[in-house]
């Protein structure tokens, strides 16, 4: 039980959703820095590329692009259609891929619903869906194939900013990946969902520009998240080490979830 084993990777064919840019970057680089096969897709064909060429140059892993639109289920289908003429199995899947839309209660508009839940919900479903038969070819007994996702802290506590869509998307992907957890743990695949607290992305950069200190102020840690945390999380979840746990959510936050509050 040495850890080189436990936490071992190399060799695995990871598909990262968001894969180019933010959190989804910093866990491509965490797999192939660890000698894994992945596959990034998002709707920025020019991102996914330059990200495979910049992980590509580190001389361990692979990484391949493989562009898709998430807001358009026919690209999704296209996307696994893709993978299964490259790849006989898939390993671990990573639906990171989201958006966020903040407004204010009195004017946040009805297409902030469809669009955010689209993303971050729905498509979530729909690709792991048309993954699974891949997935199963992955799996066995002691070394199931693994669904992670990236959901966030919003979706455990009230956020401060109105991003309700968002929060209520991620606390629905939450409860999805428990019930995913149930259905394919019987296909030796298992569902399990890290909810992050802030990191440097684009999708947080106005926020921590304009409140970072504050944000910071809230995390018992201290800190904003680093790609070693959430890379970290994803690599233990995907190897040996977490080969039993099915159904959990992973906080990494740096304990601001459970900062006491006056």
């Amino acid at each position: 039980m040495d850890s080189e084993s436990l936490f071992n990777v190399k060799g695995k064919v990871v598909l990262v959703t968001g894969g180019a840019k933010g959190v989804g970057r910093m866990i491509s680089e965490g797999y192939v820095t660890n000698f894994a096969t992945v596959y990034i897709s998002s709707r920025d064909s020019k991102a996914c590329e330059q990200a495979a060429k910049e992980l590509n140059a580190l001389g361990k892993g692979k990484a391949y692009a493989i562009p898709a639109d998430f807001y358009k289920h026919d690209d999704v289908k296209k996307l696994a259609e893709e993978l299964g003429k490259r790849e006989s199995k898939l390993h671990v899947l990573v639906n990171n891929s989201g958006s966020n839309w903040g407004a204010s209660y009195g004017e946040y508009p009805t297409e902030a619903w469809t669009r955010v839940l689209t993303l971050n919900l729905q498509r979530v479903f729909d690709l792991t869906q048309l993954v699974t038969p891949l997935l199963e070819k992955a799996s066995s007994l002691n070394n199931p194939a693994r669904v992670i996702n990236i959901g966030s802290i919003n979706g455990l506590t009230v956020p401060a900013l109105e991003n309700y869509a968002y929060s209520a998307s991620k606390a629905g992907l939450h409860h999805l990946s428990r019930v995913l957890a149930n259905h394919l743990g019987q296909r030796n695949i298992t569902s399990n969902t890290i909810a992050c607290g802030p990191f440097e992305s684009k999708m947080m950069a106005a926020t921590l520009k304009s409140f970072g200190e504050t944000i910071k102020a809230g995390i018992p840690l201290g800190r904003i998240g680093t790609p070693q945390d959430v890379a970290g999380t994803c690599l233990f979840l995907s190897s040996r080490a977490g080969a039993y746990v099915n159904g959990a959510t992973i906080t990494v936050d740096g304990g601001s979830a459970v900062a006491a509050k006056l």
